[in-house]
């Protein structure tokens, strides 16, 4: 499996606990103090560092600073959607299409020769 591969698929992985840890919390634990928040928000972002940290010393060996950060922006609005839209249900949003669409604009400047 390639560098490429191997990065994309840890920093999704990663970044699906991220989004939990981040905000997940908003959708169960609003009746609960915001420290027991923030401690289970920590506990899960435990399992994000355990991913992402590896992810990134594997595609640095490949990809430049920049495009390892490209790429974990685009992963985050590719699972953040989802997230926002199926389990926060807030609904889609055109803002996601124009923020996808500059995104796209960032990963063609990032990666061209």
């Amino acid at each position: 499996m390639s560098v490429f591969v191997r990065t994309v698929i840890l920093l999704t992985l990663s970044n699906v606990f991220m989004t939990f840890a981040w905000y997940g919390h908003l959708k169960h634990l609003n009746s609960k103090p915001w420290f027991v928040a923030a401690l289970i928000s920590w506990g899960i972002a435990f399992f994000e560092y355990m991913l992402q940290v590896p992810a990134n010393r594997i595609g640095h060996t490949a990809l430049t600073l920049g495009q390892l950060k490209i790429i974990q922006e685009v992963i985050t609005l590719s699972v953040f959607i989802p997230f926002s839209v199926f389990y926060m249900q807030e609904g889609m949003k055109l803002n996601y299409l124009w923020a996808g669409l500059c995104l796209i604009g960032a990963v063609y400047f990032i990666f061209r020769g």
